[in-house]
């Protein structure tokens, strides 16, 4: 901080130096922040700002302090303040003068904007390709396992018999959603703010379009105030990872369920278990755990980004430094916990016969009834009442839906036939309307996922 005090007779205090300083987040945009200065030295030479043997002497000095940097030799201290001030302080070190040239047309606002995107297309191609992997990873499991029978719930209570496959696709057509999501967010962050200067533009006669062809950018933000003040790109983004991992959170809820001895559905991975300190039967669904509880924890980032900008006057503000921590916070835990889930997915075992014989005569089995009954033409509603009263009265008798009698099915208005609509596969089987938990539907929504 302390080299741009020119203004000030005293120097800045050691406390507010180590206050102020960014570095430890910046540190991550190292390789974006020389991308974006190397493009930028280039613009400036193509446009006649800069001489070429002044452009070929910064791109040569970036190009030596990113090796120096991969290399450990080049650390920036906490008077650096940022990666940026870092960056120039090195380079002018390395050329001479002629570094403090490659600040023509840019402030360091304009600058961080830049970074903050490049490092956010790079993240977002990763976490959309994870979200991918993920949506395979439960189609491959649909594929493999998907006919296993279950029961499907509502209210955590027992509804009607489906197919494993119906519960899985749920899973991943919400995925599906996050990878749209991600993309959509991706078309907003792909805008280059370089040139922008420090608010209002430069005299300088810059090519700012050309800068966004030489970052791969899809085009330039077109206000310069609005490019060093907009945050809701990355507000947008955390939105993104904060809906995801909320999908993640309710697999990982399930997943921790199913593996309970009550429910004895899955056995996950030994790579995705520990064991307790003092408990040696323990097999503990950590993995999954992390995973729910991290969700919390990108809620937490999403947040903080929406109430930095609360109130904030246009344009740039030293508030907004603090962006950086809760969105790379936010993206990198999506990323690695849909990393991680995708794993998960794809070595857990499951117990294919778990539920076969305990949903023969299971009470989820009643909507048959109210269903056989409104094809006679009944009114549902009076069908629903039937059937509810009958399970009223087999329920204080203790008694389960395979027990009916003749006589009790010809008294609620069915044949002794309509018995086989008790049979839970077929009852799966037979929700064949579009979407439904049929094997013929979720081969179609496989189709359509892959």
């Amino acid at each position: 901080m302390s080299r741009l005090r020119d203004r000030f007779d005293e120097p800045v205090s050691p406390a507010m130096e180590r206050f102020a300083s960014s570095l430890d987040v910046d540190l991550d945009m190292v390789a974006e922040d020389l991308t974006a200065s190397k493009a930028h030295a280039r613009m400036l030479g193509e446009v006649g700002v800069l001489a070429t043997d002044e452009v070929e002497q910064l791109l040569g000095g970036l190009e030596r302090i990113g090796s120096e940097f991969v290399a450990g030799e080049f650390v920036p201290t906490t008077s650096d303040e940022d990666i940026h001030m870092a960056v120039e302080r090195r380079l002018t070190e390395l050329v001479g003068e002629v570094g403090g040239k490659l600040h023509t047309a840019r402030s360091r606002n304009d600058q961080v904007a830049t970074d903050v995107r490049l490092w956010l297309k790079a993240r977002l191609a990763r976490l959309s390709e994870a979200l991918n992997g993920l949506v395979s990873a439960l189609v491959a499991r649909t594929e493999s396992d998907g006919r296993i029978l279950m029961p499907g719930y509502t209210h955590l209570q027992r509804g009607q018999p489906i197919l494993l496959g119906h519960h899985l696709l749920a899973h991943a057509w919400a995925v599906d959603r996050d990878r749209q999501r991600v993309a959509a967010a991706t078309s907003r962050v792909d805008a280059s703010p370089l040139g922008a200067g420090a608010m209002a533009g430069t005299p300088h006669a810059i090519d700012r379009r050309r800068t966004a062809e030489l970052l791969g950018f899809g085009g330039v933000v077109e206000n310069a105030m609005d490019a060093v003040a907009a945050r809701d790109h990355m507000q947008e983004v955390a939105a993104v990872c904060a809906i995801a991992v909320t999908h993640l959170s309710r697999m990982a809820a399930e997943l921790v369920l199913w593996s309970s001895a009550e429910f004895a559905f899955v056995r996950l991975a030994d790579a995705h278990t520990t064991g307790s300190s003092i408990m040696p039967q323990k097999r503990n669904p950590d993995a999954v755990e992390l995973v729910r509880g991290k969700t919390g924890r990108v809620y937490g980032d999403l947040m903080s980004l929406l109430t930095l900008t609360k109130g904030l006057p246009m344009s740039y503000n030293r508030d907004l430094q603090e962006d950086r921590r809760p969105l790379f916070d936010a993206v990198t835990t999506t990323i690695d916990s849909v990393e991680l889930m995708i794993e998960i997915w794809s070595s857990l075992e499951l117990a294919a016969e778990r539920f076969t014989a305990e949903l023969a005569g299971d009470p989820s089995l009643a909507t048959e009834l109210a269903d056989a009954l409104a094809e006679t033409g009944m009114p549902f509603r009076q069908a629903h009442r039937a059937v509810a009263r009958l399970m009223a009265e087999l329920a204080a008798a203790e008694r389960t839906l395979d027990t009916l009698t003749d006589a009790e099915l010809e008294g609620l208005g069915l044949e002794p036939h309509h018995r086989a609509l008790l049979d839970p596969r077929a009852a799966a089987e037979r929700r064949t309307s579009l979407g439904g938990t049929s094997w013929s539907e979720i081969e179609r929504q496989i189709a359509l996922l892959r």
